[in-house]
């Protein structure tokens, strides 16, 4: 063959060698091309996926976050009123049942209050008012938990007609009322005319009324909640109910075995002043401290005359003794109305209620009382809106008010703002105050219930009970 016709053969085959190699390279670049692409592409939406959640919020109801949590936010007075049936956020509501006590634990102590202070019997004890006193929490969980359901807004709690159904079981005796309703002024028994009452029967009759409940003797009452405000009442039978959760003012009377801020509920006194209704400020706040109260009282409240002492003749400080009454009730509101500073020493326990009193008249307190319980401190920093002085600093001489004097108009404003955003907290009356605050707390406790519960199943019997629980110091003991 002629090398003219070897030339012809061999030009079709380099061109398929050629053709075939070029479709090779095209193909290896386009799917170069379509991974570089992807990838590209792939990188671009999750930077633009980071981006959107870097500028987003990591919650989207604001409202249920602080229902749950309403640490001093403008907001949270509305924001808490989420709390209801499914919008508890993370759990239903903590089901409560309500004892149908006997009236004599009830509107019973009301009638014999009234009738040993020269009120007439009546057919419908109900009808009855509850008198005005400093421990009327008892009656507002009370009147909170026979209202409709409807009227209950904001409540992490919902009551139950089916005790089967129940979490807690709430035991409504007035302790506090039942405590006072002989006057102490007066023996009863210079008076054989007025009815006479045994607020130590009543103590026992109650117990014994309780230990015979089914629901009672289930758990040796750790899922029962009682009242017991002041810090006398009970007195005969702490050590039988001391297993249920006690809602108290302070645990001035409380052995550590009987009480602790693990265990129990811190509730505050029923303020007895008159709200505060304006805004922050100083303009009409001339007084730089004030105090009106007992002077004389026992234990550790005995600072309160060393504090007289030092403090009567002070420019600008007003320190008067004082007794529960009308007249002295209208003269201390105008005073926290008009003070900047509001003295709070130790009465006969560590807590009083002048201390609700100036925090709902925005009056800085200033704090003077070592051992000293607060009410509701994992939602509020008593740091920002009170002043704490221990007791020994306190009864030098000129050290209160010379402090006092140091501390400038923009600090006072400060913590004014502070007691005007958490005072919701400490009005009894309030739609969505105390008494939701307290349903709240006293819910925060049912997981410690049930551990104490199932614990207790199989504790061995001569085991040493250290599950009562749990000191004064905020630790459980254990063995």
């Amino acid at each position: 063959m002629d090398e003219r016709s070897r030339s012809k053969k061999f030009m079709p085959a380099l061109f398929c060698s050629v053709a075939s190699n070029s479709v090779q390279v095209l193909i290896r670049r386009s799917i170069l091309r379509l991974t570089l692409f992807t990838f590209i592409l792939i990188w671009f939406l999750y930077a633009l996926f980071n981006a959107i959640a870097f500028f987003t919020p990591v919650y989207d109801d604001s409202t249920k976050l602080d229902a749950t949590f309403p640490f001093n936010s403008d907001d949270s007075a509305v924001a808490v009123t989420q709390i209801s049936g499914e919008n508890f956020p993370g759990k239903s509501r903590v089901k409560v049942y309500l004892y149908d006590l006997p009236t004599r634990f009830t509107y019973g102590v009301i009638q014999y209050h009234s009738l040993v202070r020269g009120g007439r019997a009546v057919e419908d004890v109900t009808t009855l008012k509850y008198p005005g006193h400093q421990h009327m929490a008892e009656w507002y969980l009370f009147l909170d938990l026979i209202r409709p359901e409807s009227e209950r807004v904001g409540s992490p709690i919902v009551r139950v007609s089916d005790p089967e159904e129940a979490d807690l079981f709430y035991v409504a005796f007035f302790s506090s009322l039942s405590l006072i309703v002989n006057p102490t002024l007066v023996p009863v028994e210079s008076d054989p005319e007025k009815p006479t009452y045994n607020d130590a029967e009543n103590q026992q009759a109650l117990v014994e009324w309780l230990e015979e409940q089914e629901y009672w003797k289930r758990n040796n009452g750790r899922d029962h909640v009682i009242i017991a405000s002041d810090p006398n009442a009970l007195y005969r039978v702490m050590d039988r109910v001391k297993n249920s959760v006690l809602l108290v003012a302070d645990f001035g009377r409380l052995r550590p075995d009987q009480g602790s801020i693990v265990k129990d509920v811190v509730i505050p006194y029923s303020h007895r002043l008159r709200t505060y209704k304006g805004d922050v400020g100083l303009e009409n706040r001339n007084t730089l401290l004030f105090f009106m109260g007992a002077r004389y009282r026992k234990e550790g409240g005995k600072i309160r005359d060393k504090l007289f002492q030092i403090l009567e003749h002070e420019e600008d400080v007003i320190i008067k003794h004082g007794t529960q009454s009308t007249e002295n009730r209208r003269a201390a509101s105008k005073g926290m109305h008009t003070s900047k500073f509001c003295l709070h020493p130790a009465g006969d326990t560590p807590s009083a209620c002048r201390l609700f009193d100036a925090i709902v008249t925005l009056c800085v307190p200033v704090i003077v009382s070592d051992s000293i319980e607060l009410p509701f401190e994992d939602i509020i920093d008593y740091s920002k809106l009170a002043i704490f002085v221990d007791s020994a600093s306190a009864i030098k001489r000129r050290y209160l008010v010379s402090m006092l004097r140091a501390i400038t108009p923009e600090r006072i404003l400060e913590y004014q703002k502070e007691l005007k955003k958490v005072k919701r907290y400490f009005q009894y009356e309030a739609e969505d105050g105390t008494v939701n605050e307290i349903w709240r707390q006293i819910s925060k406790k049912l997981d410690l219930i049930k551990l104490m519960i199932n614990r207790e199943k199989r504790m061995v019997r001569n085991e040493p009970d250290c599950s009562c629980m749990c000191t004064n110091k905020t630790a459980i003991r254990t063995l």
